[in-house]
């Protein structure tokens, strides 16, 4: 009986650390996808029962989940302050917590935006106006920081600095936005130091860097506002170039890949398909409309759409769901049955093994089939509630996490567990 209750322990621990994590903005492949199985095929009506609710203070920053813990940052009003937390993924417990001073002088003062990123016992996190921090992820000890304002001559963007760092080996790129060429900068991940720093861009821009493969060669794709830059992620060299002005700076969905091609959205501007190789890009096409009301194909505020062979799904300005066509991106549908109407309207788009989830910023969570032929809704429930106003509506535009068959989400008070499990 012992060596019996020894082995189903054994499995049940084995099962935990097999269980997928959600470790930076993305997931753990940096897609947008959710591939745990054994979910829930439908959700219950009324608000989703919660594992664990703990508080928090404000923020548009998504939760990241690794290791049996959850990492998020916030800002405490009150103190003018930003803050790193960690918990306990099983029962919500704070582990640690580190609270240093952040001055905000950008709009929608709110908090933190970008989702922390944790990697080989490192967790790196930054802050609305700059701060850079690598802490250990265990303990809460700082290994290192930097403060893009005092230490590259950043001038921040209207909304703040909102991109995700990316690891890639050795390296943690992000967006600085500093002079002397810092656009971009790769910093050793242990130790801070600058390995290196490539383009010029005042408005910087808010897309999180990503590395795609083209044509048998790694490039690091940064879509800012005046181009869509192709990098070495060794070097920082510069491949190809594509310039696009992009009005108030908006670059925010990530780039998508499908095939040889790459796709792009912005708030004013729509959507660009381009068809990319080892060392050049071109335009396939591009949306007709340069402005947000009446637009043909695809306006996106701050969701990244899912692209695949056949189609583009994605939210538009004022809250349109629509499928396009990936080859001409004509508009094939759109519905507001999953958001509503109204100016930035968002809700996030998550594929699911045959669906998808989206968390829309009323805090609803629905699965629903996304086709050429349209959208269809097969559940919904409440996860969390919307506590920032925006439009005289009240929203949440933090990105959940989708990790140990649960869902992580966040609004300005409460950080939440809800299991999926079946």
């Amino acid at each position: 009986m012992k060596t019996f209750t020894t082995a189903l322990l054994l499995l049940a621990t084995f099962a935990a650390a097999t269980a997928d994590d959600w470790p930076q903005w993305g997931g753990p492949q940096h897609d947008i996808v959710w591939r745990e199985t054994g979910i829930v095929e439908t959700l219950p009506d009324g608000l989703l029962p919660r594992v664990w609710s703990t508080p928090v203070g404000e923020g548009y920053s998504g939760p990241a989940v690794a290791d049996g813990r959850v990492y998020l940052t916030d800002r405490i009003h009150e103190d003018s302050s930003e803050r790193v937390l960690c918990v306990d993924a099983e029962t919500g417990k704070e582990i640690w917590k580190k609270q240093y001073p952040a001055r905000y002088t950008v709009s929608y003062p709110a908090g933190p935006r970008a989702t922390p990123v944790i990697d080989e016992g490192r967790v790196f996190t930054i802050g609305a106006v700059g701060h850079m921090f690598c802490f250990d992820a265990k303990t809460g000890d700082e290994i290192w920081k930097t403060e893009f304002q005092q230490d590259f001559g950043t001038k921040l963007p209207i909304w703040g600095m909102a991109a995700s760092p990316l690891v890639d080996g050795n390296k943690l790129i992000t967006l600085v936005g500093g002079t002397d060429g810092a656009l971009v900068v790769a910093f050793d991940k242990a130790t801070g130091k600058e390995i290196w720093r490539a383009l010029n861009d005042e408005m910087i821009g808010y897309a999180p860097p990503v590395i795609y493969e083209f044509g048998g060669r790694r490039q690091l794709i940064i879509w800012h506002p005046t181009a869509i830059s192709s990098l070495d992620p060794e070097t920082g060299a510069v491949i190809w170039e594509v310039p696009w002005q992009i009005k108030a700076g908006l670059t925010i969905p990530m780039p998508r890949k499908i095939g040889d091609q790459l796709f792009v959205t912005a708030f004013y501007n729509g959507p660009t398909m381009l068809k990319v190789s080892s060392d050049s890009a071109e335009i396939v096409w591009k949306g007709k409309s340069d402005n947000e009301v009446e637009t043909d194909g695809l306006h996106s505020i701050m969701p990244t759409p899912w692209v695949t062979d056949q189609n583009i799904f994605g939210v538009c300005s004022y809250g349109q769901l629509r499928g396009l066509d990936t080859s001409t991106g004509e508009r094939l549908w759109e519905t507001l049955d999953a958001t509503g109407s109204g100016r930035w309207w968002n809700a996030f788009i998550i594929p699911h093994e045959d669906r998808f989830f989206l968390h829309n910023e009323q805090g609803d969570l629905i699965t629903a089939k996304l086709t050429a032929k349209g959208y269809e809704e097969t559940s919904r429930a409440k996860l969390i509630e919307p506590t920032r106003k925006v439009q005289r509506r009240m929203t949440i535009w933090s990105h959940p996490a989708f990790a140990m068959k649960s869902v992580f989400a966040r609004n300005d008070k409460e950080l939440v567990r809800v299991s999926l499990a079946k």
